[in-house]
């Protein structure tokens, strides 16, 4: 399984609006590329959206195919235009 940690900084006044995008047009989506959300949260004081999302195949495989699918291109409005910063790395575990 690969995880990776996404770390956002989303611009100020639109958490809500972002939070609802994702949970209805991104979280579906990459389940249906083979993804799992395996946990969200919101630091309010920084205005950081941060997940971990995993995928048992080829991570960058699956990933590239969610971006190029029809249906990312259709949420509306685009999920990133809420980013005014981000930061995506890979994680593992540190729990044996």
């Amino acid at each position: 399984m690969t995880i990776q940690l996404r770390r956002y900084v989303i611009h100020k006044n639109q958490m809500d609006e972002f939070v609802k995008v994702w949970r209805d047009g991104v979280v579906p989506l990459r389940k249906k590329h083979g993804f799992r959300v395996l946990g969200a949260w919101i630091t309010h004081d920084r205005n950081e959206f941060v997940w971990l999302v995993a995928h048992d195949g080829n991570f960058a495989a699956a990933d590239a195919a969610y971006y190029a699918s029809p249906e990312r291109g259709a949420i509306t409005p685009n999920p990133s235009s809420f980013i005014a910063k981000s930061e995506v790395t890979l994680a593992a575990s540190a729990v044996p």
